[in-house]
């Protein structure tokens, strides 16, 4: 299914801060509350078996915590029970979405109606960056590594295609969730990794880059 007329008008939410999931990438996720655990349930009966994927915008101390206003849906591909009655799955990223609305008491886990409009591109094939300096980028991340001490497979890298590599790095380098937010809501390629260089470079300049997203 990668049509937009198979794609739900609502969606199971699955709000987690500092985790974003994009177009074709894959999200392992561990689920162990009841809540969530009864959204698994309820997800795999249905066709799509799709949750959306979208980070809190803010703390409240009294109320559900304020959703950021775009997600991003991602597919069950595969999940196993583990003995302690845990689940451990993996999402595959179908599509962005806006939050229209929250839907109020029908489950235990929160529901959202939701707007495909805008994120048509991310139905179709991988993305390239005409723009991509690669080398330039490498030596960027090693750097950034370097100054994070880091280890990574650099192999694995080196063999990434331009959207694997990029989308990739956005989801699971360590940043802060304005900075994470500001990634999944590039409108293509090329803007989401000036903005990953962007803040690897102000990184290492000792800077604080969820000032600069604010």
């Amino acid at each position: 299914m990668n049509m937009k007329t198979d794609l739900p008008e609502s969606l199971p939410i699955f709000p987690l801060s500092g985790a974003v999931l994009l177009p074709r990438a894959r999200l392992p996720l561990n689920i162990f509350e009841p809540r969530y655990l009864t959204m698994l349930e309820d997800v795999l009966k249905t066709p799509h078996r799709m949750i959306g994927m979208v980070q809190p915008n803010g703390m409240t101390e009294n109320t559900p915590e304020e959703l950021h206003l775009v997600g991003c849906a991602g597919r069950v591909t595969q999940f196993t029970e583990t003995d302690d009655g845990r689940y451990i799955l993996t999402l595959k990223g179908v599509s962005r979405f806006k939050v229209n609305e929250e839907f109020k008491g029908f489950t235990p886990y929160r529901r959202c109606k939701v707007d495909w409009n805008g994120f048509d591109r991310d139905l179709g094939g991988a993305e390239d960056d005409p723009r991509f300096d690669r080398p330039a980028f490498l030596e960027l991340l090693s750097r950034y590594f370097d100054a994070k001490k880091l280890t990574v497979e650099w192999e694995s890298l080196r063999e990434a295609d331009d959207e694997m590599l990029i989308n990739s790095l956005s989801m699971l380098l360590e940043l802060q969730g304005g900075e994470k937010q500001a990634l999944l809501e590039a409108g293509e390629l090329g803007i989401r990794r000036e903005i990953l260089e962007t803040l690897m470079e102000y990184s290492l300049r000792g800077g604080i880059g969820e000032e600069m997203m604010q």
